[in-house]
């Protein structure tokens, strides 16, 4: 295997894995990690290979992969546990290589190309050595794929599990990718599954194969973006684990403690959601240009919608205003809302210069915001419930803040 060499390395059932290794007694089990029920998370976040010999998946309602497999022990995640063991598996590839990019906490690619390891040993063997170390220092398996770029290294990390190696070159990707369906390839979601399938096209090959500028018209620019991946033809780099990407959105969303049942229900939530929003913008020094929401309600149906703003704002008032607009423009009340996200996207720096026109009430946006900035001061000094809107303090249907937050890079970098 000549050229460019990656790897992509993903720890099998990792949640899962890790809560076996913790607790000895849950060997042999049908074991499934799922969210608080209390929190109205209850639902499957990982489960080991038993589980999934049974039909449960990940994200399935914890009563549907109960009755899947009625023998099945629910376990609750210990999530500072699990990234104390990605740090451990991460520090083992980066013996191999600088270059070692995260995606999730779970799975992380890992350049290859020059290294002088590839003098003396193949890459698959390399990576069998980098899976044997992982094993012998961690007791956790790990799958990994050998390609010539990132996307077809990520499919053959997902092509043989457990605790195995799959490699894909230049010369055999058709024969073995192009007859795998659309689904498979990264970033092919179930929506885009969907517009693929009632175009006839179903597998990658189908994909790689379809008209590049037809892709573009039906998917936007992600349509080009595939047809590109499809072909083997990815450039994408594989960045040094130190690198900091640039945030492209800043986004807050909870799973209710019980269901919204009205429009002002949804407003207040939105409202307290767009308050950690327009903290963290203040925090990074950003503005947002556009507000994004997501909704998912008791049937697990999501839907997302987004909207321009008329400037750059940090303000949270404006954020939650234009996601509320949002929902009541777009969303059609089916079912009961169960969770909401609200994000500031589109997002650029605060002191970007703002084009107003004639009409604009600008200098009313930024008496607001000044507002907004003191009630952040009293609230950094006397505690987050100091201060707040009279409708949020008492009927809010949603859990106790939560401080900790844990950062899992899942992006692509060009």
């Amino acid at each position: 295997m000549g050229g460019r060499i990656v790897l992509h390395s993903d720890l099998n059932n990792c949640y899962a894995s890790i809560e076996t290794m913790l607790h000895p007694e849950l060997q042999g089990k049908y074991i499934a990690v799922c969210g608080s029920t209390e929190d109205r998370h209850g639902i499957v976040l990982a489960k080991n290979q038993l589980a999934k010999k049974c039909g449960v998946k990940t994200g399935d309602v914890i009563w549907e992969a109960k009755q899947k497999c009625p023998q099945l022990t629910i376990v609750e995640p210990h999530m500072d546990q699990y990234l104390k063991f990605s740090k451990l598996v991460r520090s083992i590839y980066l013996r191999y290589s600088p270059e070692v990019e995260a995606f999730g906490i779970d799975e992380s690619w890992i350049e290859l190309t020059g290294s002088p390891l590839l003098s003396r040993m193949r890459p698959a063997e390399i990576a069998n050595e980098i899976r044997e170390t992982v094993k012998s220092e961690t007791g956790l398996t790990v799958s990994i794929g050998v390609s010539f770029n990132k996307i077809f290294a990520k499919l053959g990390s997902d092509m043989k599990k457990p605790d195995a190696v799959t490699e894909i070159t230049e010369e055999s990707f058709r024969t073995q990718i192009w007859p795998l369906p659309a689904s498979e390839l990264l970033y092919v979601g179930r929506a885009t599954t969907e517009k693929l399938r009632r175009y006839g096209i179903h597998t990658i090959g189908d994909l790689a194969r379809s008209d590049p500028e037809f892709l573009k018209r039906l998917l936007g620019i992600n349509g080009e973006k595939l047809w590109v991946y499809a072909n083997g033809l990815d450039t994408s780099r594989v960045m040094p684990c130190e690198y900091e990407p640039p945030i492209k959105s800043i986004g807050h969303g909870i799973t209710c403690t019980s269901d919204l049942l009205s429009q002002e229900e949804v407003n207040h939530v939105l409202m307290e959601l767009a308050q950690e929003v327009g903290y963290k913008l203040r925090k990074q020094n950003l503005a947002a240009s556009g507000v994004r929401i997501y909704v998912r309600d008791n049937s697990l149906s999501h839907h997302g919608y987004q909207c321009k703003l008329d400037y750059p704002t940090q303000s949270y008032t404006t954020i939650a205003k234009a996601g509320f607009d949002l929902f009541q423009r777009r969303h059609s009340w089916n079912n009961d809302i169960r969770s909401l996200t609200i994000s500031a996207i589109d997002l650029v720096p605060s002191d970007t210069p703002v084009q107003l026109d004639l009409w604009s009430d600008y200098s009313k946006h930024t008496r607001r915001l000044t507002l907004e900035k003191t009630v952040d001061d009293i609230r950094r000094r006397f505690g987050l419930n100091a201060i707040n809107f009279a409708a949020l303090t008492s009927g809010l249907k949603m859990p106790a803040h939560k401080e900790v937050e844990y950062k899992m890079p899942s992006v692509m970098y060009h």
